[in-house]
């Protein structure tokens, strides 16, 4: 089997594959890798790299053409899919849950597709995890860019003109970028404060230096898989007021929290933005889901009432050569488990692969997306 490589689209930086997963990927039976010309050049991954790690590159179409499995980060084009043959296959980061058109030129052509961002929250899927790793890079990345955009130093500092106070982070969230933000800030020397319903997230963040708002009536589930949930309007409530009250102090806040397949949780309102202070900054991260921020737009940097705030949820694309590494490797040890002797496994009493695994034969097969 051919494992095709395509660039990616629009303004996204990544690429899928890697030239130092090459010889990797080749190990699992991947009979070859195919590479379209220029897929890595703005992660810093030339063709020639790709050559001399063992891969071919070749025109899109001829990709397109002779792969078996086509590696991607974001989905194809719809008018691409419906040149594939059934017999072809995609994999990639889909995002059905929230993104449920996807599926559409997927179920009427037939075509097998694996969705990296649909694996279950295992010990044994870790390593495939693509979610975490960009929450990484997204995590560090949103520290750097609020640093960038803040109009005072993050550390403290003692100079001959006086003290200099260290910067005041707020984290919303501690899952994976939340946690990254926070020793991020912490090594810049802020002073950093973390919010998260989930109270397993405390003893993380206090590791980490960080002082945790603790907001008492959050509602948890174990069938979660260590996702936050939806929580009550009372809790809402005393959520908003508590947060609202550390916003006004901070310099920074940097927004994480996202549920899959829902609406990002509203948890910044426009009237805690209206009492921050001029020149702080908020990043936002679940912009592309509506934003935990009221008022961030997503993809826009705008200036609200001397408050600027950073609606991006693609940051790893602004980290491309590490993301696209890390993106590979989770890539590679997922072939590791789908690939016997040469050829796709569909192992379906495997649950790493039946969860990854969104249409086949034109039907939809994950069970969380047959389940809504």
């Amino acid at each position: 089997m051919i494992l095709g490589v395509l660039k990616e689209g629009g303004t996204e930086n990544r690429v899928a594959v890697t030239p130092d997963t090459v010889a990797a990927i080749l190990k699992t039976g991947i009979e070859q890798v195919m590479v379209e010309n220029g897929a890595g050049d703005s992660a810093s991954y030339s063709d020639s790299d790709y050559e001399a790690a063992g891969a071919k590159t070749a025109a899109r179409a001829d990709v397109l053409k002779e792969a078996g499995l086509i590696a991607s980060i974001h989905p194809m084009p719809d008018s691409e899919i419906a040149q594939l043959s059934s017999s072809q296959m995609v994999l990639g980061q889909f995002n059905p849950l929230t993104n449920r058109e996807v599926l559409d030129p997927l179920l009427a052509n037939k075509i097998t597709a694996f969705s990296l961002d649909m694996l279950p929250r295992t010990t044994r899927a870790q390593a495939m995890d693509v979610l975490s790793s960009m929450s990484t890079v997204s995590g560090y990345k949103a520290v750097l860019a609020a640093a960038n955009q803040l109009p005072s130093f993050f550390p403290m500092f003692m100079t001959a003109a006086g003290t200099i106070k260290p910067a005041k982070v707020l984290i919303i969230g501690a899952g994976v970028a939340g946690l990254q933000a926070i020793a991020t800030a912490r090594r810049l020397g802020a002073v950093v404060e973390a919010f998260d319903v989930r109270t397993a997230a405390k003893e993380e963040v206090l590791s980490l230096g960080a002082k945790f708002v603790d907001v008492e009536g959050a509602a948890e589930s174990a069938a979660a898989g260590g996702y936050a949930i939806q929580q009550s309007e009372e809790y809402k409530k005393r959520q908003a007021e508590a947060v609202h009250n550390h916003a006004k102090s901070a310099d920074v806040i940097i927004c994480t929290a996202q549920i899959p397949g829902r609406k990002a949780p509203l948890i910044v309102h426009k009237k805690t933005v209206d009492e921050m202070k001029k020149g702080a900054v908020i990043v936002d991260l679940a912009a592309s889901s509506g934003g935990n921020c009221e008022v961030t737009e997503n993809g826009k940097t705008i200036n609200y009432n001397g408050v600027s705030i950073i609606g991006d949820s693609n940051l790893p694309s602004s980290l491309p050569k590490d993301a696209s590494f890390m993106f590979a490797k989770n890539v590679v040890n997922f072939l590791k488990l789908l690939i016997k002797d040469g050829a796709v496994k569909l192992n379906m009493d495997d649950d790493i692969i039946a969860a990854t695994c969104i249409t086949h034969e034109g039907q939809i097969n994950s069970k969380r997306l047959i389940n809504g």
